[in-house]
């Protein structure tokens, strides 16, 4: 298995322009996929199914990304301000 995580959600969007959800509660969870060529079928897929709706949109996160950065311990100076 990849260390590429990837995920791929969507929903209703507030306008076509927006990236803000109508309402989270009812985001689809598409799933998570070890490739990005899996997640791209994932999404096209998805994308594909909701095309008759201009408000519906999904997405795809790279995890990866995300549990992969090494985050930085702030400095004392930053905590006291």
């Amino acid at each position: 298995m990849s260390d590429k995580l990837h995920l791929v959600f969507g929903g209703e969007l507030e306008s076509a322009a927006s990236t803000k959800f109508v309402d989270t509660d009812a985001i689809d969870i598409v799933g998570i996929y070890p490739s990005y060529e899996t997640t791209y079928d994932a999404w096209k897929a998805a994308a594909q199914g909701s095309v008759d709706d201009a408000q519906m949109r999904y997405f795809i996160a790279h995890l990866h990304r995300l549990i992969g950065e090494k985050r930085e311990k702030p400095d004392d100076a930053a905590l006291s301000q």
